[in-house]
């Protein structure tokens, strides 16, 4: 069994694409778990002091490379007796996790620190503790544990270690387009489940001949965040058993095909919600509203131009009456590999860089992202004008707050989470949704059994 899992995790790390966390400014149509344009740079910079300590980064997104080097910038500043030279490179994202899974299997030629992103993660972080050629965090996070939003930790956790930092809480939350739901003479106030949701849209078809939502149909962004406020998953956290054709998740999957059918709810053109054809299809003001994460932001303010003033955001709506009402979903966990030369300057940097107090507003003010950190949400700086709060409004901190408690851990340290994506993405939601193929049971069962049968 335990060889049959080491080839599905190398089979997975040298062949599969996901889209995971895709939040950051970049290419139009991002490649897997990007957070932004995934074209590799392959470039290194350095203008480091003399007699400082290389630090090298791999990372797939060059978003990710120029915070993390304007954070080296700034340490050099802070601590000039501890003088970094920070020597970035940016790759695309296989090249990222196939390079490094291997150079850290040979024991030489990974960096000190590495961008792994979560829907790749398990392939780093599965085996025995011994066995795990990434660092524990445990001595710089846990120190500031009441001030952090924990479940994003626990993503990237095993053995009761933490090896990941995040970017972001990637708190899924309703982006609405305020004309069509005055058009249809609704108050979005007034739609708390997704029932209400539900009624709303059919006002919506019937008065304005537009749709409430749209349904990706080759990936999980549609449909993941909507089993997750209901405590579901694809794994059990706790025993790692396949539970993604439980009955939660059928119905939650018969609900999206209803509302197709019903033609309340369109498929999605280009059937993710990174694709060209989505981009201009909503552009045009044909939907209503769409839950995504809150890194989706800078995809309308960069690539849907037209909706600026007219769209604004809140909280997305739950399922019952004081049910969770939000996700922390996509993903990219910084982590420190066995092979850091300098392992607790490594772990100083990362923490000064995306854990501390001003790291983490940074992670707002320079990428857009929603703090991993919920004492800084009332922060000045959380609050100054920037591009989001002109596009949406300034109530975009409300619901970063709002959403906080809601955030839980997901399932993605299962060695077997990557196959799985992957299933839900390209085979469940497409002969689900698109070619009705299958029912919701069909389609997840024999996922589910396919799952079964690796492990």
């Amino acid at each position: 069994m335990k060889k049959k899992i080491i080839s599905v995790l190398l089979a997975a790390c040298m062949t599969v694409s996901l889209v995971g966390c895709v939040g950051g400014a970049g290419a139009a149509a991002p490649a897997a778990g990007s957070t932004g344009s995934t074209e590799g740079t392959a470039e290194e910079t350095s203008t480091a002091p003399e007699g400082a300590q290389e630090l090298t980064f791999w990372t797939f997104q060059a978003a990710h490379q120029k915070f993390m080097e304007d954070a080296a910038a700034r340490w050099n500043e802070t601590y000039p007796d501890r003088p970094i030279d920070f020597k970035a490179e940016t790759l695309g994202y296989d090249d990222i996790h196939n390079n490094l899974m291997i150079s850290l299997q040979s024991g030489t030629g990974a960096p000190d620190i590495a961008d792994i992103e979560i829907a790749m993660y398990a392939n780093f972080i599965t085996g025995d503790e011994e066995s795990i050629p990434l660092v524990p965090l445990n001595d710089i996070v846990e120190p500031d544990k009441e001030n952090l939003i924990m479940g994003r930790f626990d993503n990237y956790a095993n053995h009761g270690n933490y090896y990941g930092v995040d970017y972001h809480v990637g708190a899924t939350c309703l982006m609405y387009n305020k004309e069509i739901f005055e058009e249809a003479g609704i108050d979005i106030n007034s739609i708390e489940t997704w029932d209400d949701f539900k009624e709303a849209g059919k006002t919506i078809r019937e008065k304005t001949g537009k749709y409430i939502m749209a349904c990706e149909t080759t990936e999980h962004w549609t449909y993941y965040p909507l089993i997750t406020e209901l405590g579901s998953d694809f794994f059990d956290p706790n025993t790692g058993e396949v539970t993604l054709d439980n009955q939660t998740n059928i119905d939650v999957l018969q609900w999206l095909l209803d509302g197709i059918n019903d033609d309340i709810f369109v498929e999605m053109p280009g059937g993710f919600c990174h694709s060209e054809e989505w981009y201009a299809y909503m552009n045009e003001g044909n939907v209503a509203a769409i839950g995504v994460p809150l890194w989706y932001l800078n995809r309308f303010t960069d690539y849907m131009p037209d909706l600026k003033g007219k769209m604004a955001v809140r909280t997305l709506p739950v399922w019952e009456k004081g049910g969770a009402n939000s996700a922390g979903l996509g993903g990219t966990g910084t982590s420190i590999t066995n092979q850091a030369k300098d392992v607790q300057l490594a772990k100083d940097f990362l923490y000064f860089a995306k854990i501390s107090r001003d790291g983490a507003i940074r992670t707002w003010t320079e990428l857009g992202f929603d703090p991993i950190r919920k004492d800084v949400y009332d922060d000045p700086a959380m609050t100054a004008p920037n591009r989001f709060t002109e596009y949406f409004g300034d109530n975009i901190y409300d619901v970063m707050n709002d959403t906080a408690d809601a955030i839980s851990k997901l399932s993605t340290s299962n060695p077997l989470y990557p196959e799985a994506l992957t299933r839900v993405q390209k085979t469940v939601m497409f002969n689900v949704l698109h070619d009705k193929s299958q029912t919701p049971e069909e389609s997840l069962k024999q996922a589910a059994d396919e799952l079964r049968a690796m492990q």
